[in-house]
């Protein structure tokens, strides 16, 4: 079975005026045969925390929060890992119409396209007969995750005939999410600051980073 990890970084707000608005989106998905490494590589990182620093992560790391040496250390733990990353980019300057569908709309559709370009990748191969996807909780309303949940399994299940399964976790209940987060923050400091330094540390285990509008 493979396990996909899933987070994104940046915004969905499309009113590029606001000096809060990120100018692109990056959904960022980690995917893996054996999860107990990338367990591992998160575990490492407390085991050199002091007690306060343990206590004051409350079980959970989050790249925007994290020291600079953490972040790197971190990547460099994952680079080590059989793990394979992919993400699909959304360049809202290169967006000509505004959409009309809802912001969760907007993320699923995003979603559903980077499987797709997972699927077809050939790092997969013919070994893959069941996906788990692991989804970072963005919204609060059970109604929308359910919505996201099914909408993901339908294309997966009928669109891509692969027997699929997505569950929707808080960040702090797993450390894939977690090591996700961290690969997905690398990569929008490349896009949006052009700061490529973190990212490089993941080069080898990087298969796709493609814009959507590509």
């Amino acid at each position: 079975m493979i396990t996909v990890f899933l987070d994104e970084s940046g915004d969905l707000g499309f009113d590029l005026t606001k000096t809060a608005t990120s100018r692109h989106f990056i959904v960022t998905a980690l995917m893996c045969e054996d999860t107990k490494p990338v367990d591992r590589a998160v575990k490492k990182i407390f085991a050199g925390f002091s007690k306060t620093e343990v206590k004051n992560h409350h079980g959970a790391l989050h790249a925007t929060h994290e020291k600079d040496e953490t972040r790197r250390k971190l990547l460099r733990n994952l680079s080590l890992c059989d793990i394979h990353v992919f993400g699909l980019v959304l360049d809202k300057q290169r967006v000509q119409t505004r959409t009309t569908a809802s912001l969760p709309a907007v993320y699923t559709i995003l979603v559903n396209e980077l499987m797709n370009r997972l699927l077809l990748s050939v790092v997969t191969g013919p070994t893959l007969d069941e996906l788990h996807l692991v989804a970072s909780q963005r919204e609060k309303k059970s109604l929308l995750n359910q919505q996201f949940t099914t909408t993901v399994e339908d294309h997966l299940r009928h669109d891509c005939g692969v027997a699929a399964t997505v569950q929707i976790t808080p960040a702090d209940q797993s450390r894939g999410l977690q090591a996700v987060d961290m690969a997905s923050w690398s990569l929008f400091q490349k896009l949006e600051h052009n700061n490529p330094t973190y990212s490089e540390l993941l080069a080898d285990r990087l298969v796709e980073v493609r814009d959507v509008l590509a």
